[in-house]
């Protein structure tokens, strides 16, 4: 299989998530679904700075709360976004209803709102969300490019979710401050005593992704994704630079998870992803989604688990917490430019000396470098555990490490030691 299988979806794995995605070129695509796509749009306005997207398969019950919510963009201080600014692009794939001629209706209800719709009917082979979103991703750059913005956000979000009222001034400020994309907060909507342990699930499972984004930033801090910051990076709120969307030479064209294989994509070229708990999205709770494995997906195997009180399996946190690390290390290894090799990393990484030398210094990436250790690696598999256990382990393993960093702070580290508190840490 050549992207994330349904396992992945149960856990962060982010120490361990490795894609075999690597693009051709770095050139737009113009095939013909493509250009059928390009043929409906008009020409992209002048002042255009970001394009937000929107796959659709019969999504009319759910299409105009999620349009009203982007009519409804306003900036930091509350002002309306200048209409012309960001325009919104759904597309309707496959429909057998009438998900098209509702979003124009929706254009004449919200004039201010710069709204677009196109149609396709894609072969079964393509009729899947990653075709969908990366045909509307491609479109969204090519668009923005033609108005001279590298640095212009392409936006992704779902039919059957909607978006705060500052959610995309707080992409692009996110953007203005360097990161090159920006993950969103998914908050899901539920309720009803019928989906209460389904509730409960959702609830626990978000305050593990919580608890290891806390630790993975104690463990191997990201300059570019400080603390606060959540777990998620999914379509219903993902967004990226021009820039960076043909650095990594687009989405993924996979059935599934192709947000999960974009991000893999963007750490793997060291380009950053920030996890902004300002951008935040609310999005629906139903289990006939539109994709063979997403939220809804899991949110029908969370229910399933319930009736028959089981609960989910996650990746162990303490195991987690020796990869991020040795992930620390090898960065600081990287990035001294070695010459000698370093046994004792070596070992801890199941890898050969010689060979983790030759690869360090050869790496174009630091997240190149991480995805061979982890291919090469013997030491490197994560377990997993009941998600009760995990979350009585988490507190403890954060307070120790959150001991660690407090007494590290009391010490001054010269820049030459400073591959040596690395080491302590581990």
């Amino acid at each position: 299989m050549t992207h994330a299988t349904p396992a992945r979806f149960l856990g962060s794995h982010e120490a361990i998530a490795t894609f075999p995605f690597s693009p051709a070129s770095t050139a737009p695509r113009r095939g013909r679904h493509a250009q059928l796509l390009q043929r409906q749009l008009p020409p992209p306005r002048a002042a255009l700075r970001a394009s937000v997207i929107i796959p659709a398969k019969n999504e009319v019950a759910n299409l105009p709360a999620t349009l009203a919510a982007l009519a409804a963009q306003v900036d930091a201080d509350g002002r309306p976004l200048p209409p012309d600014s960001f325009e919104v692009i759904v597309l309707a794939n496959n429909c057998t209803d009438a998900t098209a001629a509702l979003v124009r209706r929706q254009a004449r209800r919200f004039p201010q709102l710069v709204l677009h719709v196109a149609e396709l009917c894609l072969p079964a082979t393509k009729a899947h969300v990653g075709c969908a979103r990366r045909l509307l991703m491609d479109e969204a750059c090519a668009r923005l490019e033609l108005m001279g913005c590298p640095g212009g956000v392409v936006a992704s979000t779902d039919a059957d979710t909607y978006v705060a009222p500052t959610w995309l001034a707080a992409i692009q400020a996110e953007i203005a401050a360097g990161a090159d994309a920006v993950g969103g907060r998914i908050l899901t909507e539920m309720a009803g005593a019928a989906l209460l342990p389904l509730r409960r699930i959702q609830v626990r499972d978000a305050a593990y992704g919580q608890l290891c984004a806390r630790l993975e930033d104690l463990l191997d801090p990201a300059l570019a994704d400080p603390w606060p910051r959540h777990h998620q990076h999914f379509g219903a709120s993902l967004a990226l630079t021009v820039r960076a969307y043909r650095k990594v030479g687009g989405l993924p064209e996979v059935r599934f998870l192709e947000d999960e294989a974009l991000c893999q994509a963007l750490r793997r070229l060291d380009l950053t992803v920030r996890h902004s708990p300002l951008v935040q999205v609310l999005t629906s709770a139903r289990r006939q989604g539109r994709v063979e494995v997403g939220l809804s997906w899991q949110l029908r195997e969370w229910l399933h688990m319930s009736r028959q009180q089981r609960e989910p399996h996650v990746d162990n946190p303490a195991q987690l917490a020796t990869l991020w690390q040795a992930r620390r290390q090898l960065r600081a290894y990287w990035n001294s430019h070695p010459v000698l090799t370093h046994p004792a990393l070596a070992a801890g990484l199941g890898v050969r000396a010689g060979a983790l030398l030759a690869r360090t210094q050869t790496a174009a990436t630091f997240g190149k470098l991480w995805e061979w250790a982890l291919r090469q690696s013997r030491n490197t598999a994560v377990d997993v555990l009941p998600l009760s256990l995990a979350l009585l382990a988490l507190p403890r393993l954060i307070k120790h490490y959150e001991f660690i960093a407090n007494d590290l702070a009391l010490i001054s580290v010269s820049p030459a030691s400073q591959a040596d508190s690395f080491r302590a840490v581990a």
